[in-house]
């Protein structure tokens, strides 16, 4: 391959993996946000306040923290996977199975994002606000959903590439099988 297309690669590269590493901290953010919600509904209800939607905010702290999240999981290795089905098959056997479970994946992912972002559209147009007491309009917090959902689904065709291109994943922790010593293996 020319040089300009290798450097293209490395540099798209780096960027992929900073998107995911910034998703998972975005993730990690939002989950002090729910603990932070919960203190002060804590702290409201102790004192006689009211802190109306804590739990619809913290519900949507939640699913932001959860679709974020995905990609970078799914680098980290803490997406159930079939680790154990795929390291007792040969090489090129693996190849083909990792090809069709990413390629799946990545199918199933982008269906979702694609009506994701339809969803954050239709209900921006119909300014659909939530039943809860807080009245948020929908759209905000679909946002992340949306967004998550396009990354995991990125996270995924770009596995798929390099596969196809010879790389196996370098998916950390990838397997529960080789963390057992040998000696305790069920066989």
């Amino acid at each position: 391959m020319p040089e300009s297309v290798m450097n293209l690669g490395r540099g798209l590269r780096k960027t992929l993996d900073f998107v995911y590493t910034v998703s998972g901290w975005i993730a990690a953010l939002f989950l002090i946000a729910i603990l932070t919600l919960i203190v002060l509904q804590m702290l409201a209800r102790w004192t006689g306040n009211v802190f109306p939607g804590s739990t619809d905010y913290a519900g949507y702290c939640m699913a932001t923290a959860s679709f974020l999240a995905m990609a970078y999981a799914l680098n980290a290795g803490a997406h159930i996977r079939v680790s154990l089905f795929l390291m007792r098959m040969s090489p090129a056997k693996r190849r083909w199975a990792e090809l069709w479970c990413f390629g799946v994946g990545a199918v199933l992912a982008s269906y979702f994002a694609f009506y994701a972002i339809k969803a954050v559209r239709i209900s921006y147009k119909l300014n659909d606000i939530s039943q809860g007491q807080d009245a948020t309009p929908l759209w905000i917090p679909q946002i992340p959903m949306a967004v998550g959902m396009t990354i995991l689904a990125i996270a995924l065709i770009d596995h798929w590439i390099r596969i196809a291109f010879g790389q196996m994943p370098e998916i950390d922790g990838e397997s529960v099988g080789t963390q057992i010593p040998p000696a305790e293996r069920i066989e």
